[in-house]
This record gives structure tokens, C-alpha cells and sequence, in this order.
């Protein structure tokens, strides 16, 4: 019967974990490019075998029983594109990240967002996260021309024709699921993601670039309700196993008196 008690424990904490991943989701519906997570579970049911007999060699056996998380990832499914006329605003449409300098010299990931010139000079996401390369604005510029190829230019008051500045490249993975989540929709590289491959916009099955435009959330409200649902009754099941549990353990216990 203690057995119950810890399966029942197991099924609570999943669906606990699963109601904070669907909260999040929908705490972050209108929130730009922000990618629903989503978790999975699997069980942990021993495999039966003779009472007394040794585990198989070679074959690893899973300890306890019940249920537990295996996976919490995002997916990077797209988003609708919303046009702000921005020209600050910058999304991509289709697959590949923009990839931009940390301050530890780390790389990190964003899926476009709004763009500024930062302190030095630079353009940069919101958090002052400079884009790579690196691309210098200057100060007398008027406007910042971004193509659906990355080339950036900027309209400059003496000037007829607008100044060619950089370039920016996109980075695909193969499995961005595998992404690690950092705050501000910024993400990093991990072992499960692999290693970033670069292109240029619009090539190698990568997305091109809009300027005046912010991808939306892709959380479907009708979808998370659903799952949200679900989640509480499978929790309130598992307290319905424990509430179980102990009326049959206090029934032992009388009779043993």
C-alpha cells in the first residue's frame, strides 16, 4: 500500500509541472516570437521478473514506479507575422535564428524582435544584445533599410542613394527543440541542438528577413484550455489514489486491533 502512496506522489508532481509549463504558455500569448513549451513523461514501471531473480545483465532497470518528466522543450513551430511599420521591427519569416554577442562572450539565438542602436554604436536587440556581425549605425543616419537577404543600408542626409553597412546572416539547427530557454526569448546552444550552421537569408532552408514587422506568439489559447483541463483531472486522480489508499490503510489498520 505505501507503494500507492509514492505512484500517486509521482502522478501529482508531474501534472504540477505540466499546469506551470501551460501557465507560462499562456502568461506569454501576446508575447513576441515566444515559442510554447511543452512537456513529456514517461513511466517508471519496473519490468517484471521472478521473485528473487537478478536484473538481466546489460539491461538497465528503471528504479520506482509511477511517472515522470523525460522532456521539457519548446517548439519552435511559426508564429503569425503581425506589421507594425517599424522600422526598428524585424522578424523571420520561416525557419533560422539571428545569432547575437553576449556580454561572457557566449553566443545566443533570438528569433528577430525589436531592434535599437545600442551605447556603442551597434545594432542590437532590445536588451542591448548586439547582432552578429557586428553593425555599425552611424549617428547622422535617418533610416535603416533591412532586405528580406539581410542587407542592411542606411539613408544618410547628404547622400542620394542609401549606404550599404552590412549584413546579416541567419543559423539553423537541426534540432532547435533541443535549444536551451534563456529569458527575454533568447536561447543557446546545447548538445542536444547541435552546433549552429550559418547562411544567408532566404538559402539552405533558410527563412528570409521582414523589416516593419513582429512574429507573434505561437501558443494557441483554445489548445493550452484544452490541455489545461486534462492536466487537472489527471491531477485530481491522483489525489483520488492517495484518498484511496488511505481508507484502505486505515481499514488495515482496524484490523489489526
Amino acid at each position: 500500500m505505501h507503494d500507492a502512496f509514492l505512484i500517486a506522489a509521482t502522478g501529482l508532481h508531474a501534472q504540477q509541472q505540466q499546469i506551470e509549463s501551460i501557465s507560462n504558455n499562456l502568461a506569454n500569448l501576446t508575447t513576441p516570437a515566444y515559442k510554447r513549451s511543452r512537456v513529456t513523461f514517461g513511466d517508471l514501471v519496473q519490468p517484471a521478473r521472478p521473485h528473487g531473480a537478478d536484473p538481466l545483465p546489460g539491461v538497465s532497470t528503471p528504479q520506482g514506479a509511477g511517472v515522470a518528466l523525460v522532456q521539457h522543450q519548446r517548439v519552435f513551430e511559426a508564429g503569425e507575422l503581425r506589421r507594425t511599420a517599424e522600422p526598428l521591427d524585424l522578424a523571420i519569416q520561416g525557419d533560422g535564428f539571428l545569432e547575437v554577442a553576449l556580454p561572457d562572450g557566449a553566443r545566443g539565438f533570438v528569433r528577430g524582435g525589436t531592434l535599437k542602436v545600442n551605447a556603442d554604436g551597434l545594432l542590437a536587440t532590445a536588451a542591448g544584445w548586439a547582432l552578429k556581425p557586428g553593425i555599425g549605425i552611424p549617428e547622422e543616419a535617418q533610416a535603416l533599410i533591412v532586405s528580406t537577404t539581410g542587407r542592411v543600408q542606411v539613408q544618410m542626409s547628404h547622400q542620394a542613394r542609401p549606404v550599404e553597412v552590412g549584413q546579416l546572416e541567419l543559423v539553423r539547427f537541426t534540432q532547435p527543440g533541443g535549444l536551451a530557454a534563456l529569458a527575454g526569448n533568447l536561447y543557446r546552444a546545447t548538445e542536444a541542438s547541435g552546433e549552429p550552421i550559418g547562411g544567408r537569408a532566404g538559402e539552405a532552408g533558410l527563412g528570409t528577413l521582414v523589416q516593419g514587422a513582429l512574429e507573434g506568439s505561437n501558443v494557441k489559447l483554445s489548445d493550452e484550455l484544452v490541455q489545461l483541463m486534462v492536466a487537472q483531472r489527471a491531477y485530481e486522480a491522483s489525489i483520488r489514489v492517495i484518498q484511496v489508499a488511505d481508507e484502505m490503510q486505515g481499514l488495515v489498520n482496524g484490523l489489526r486491533r
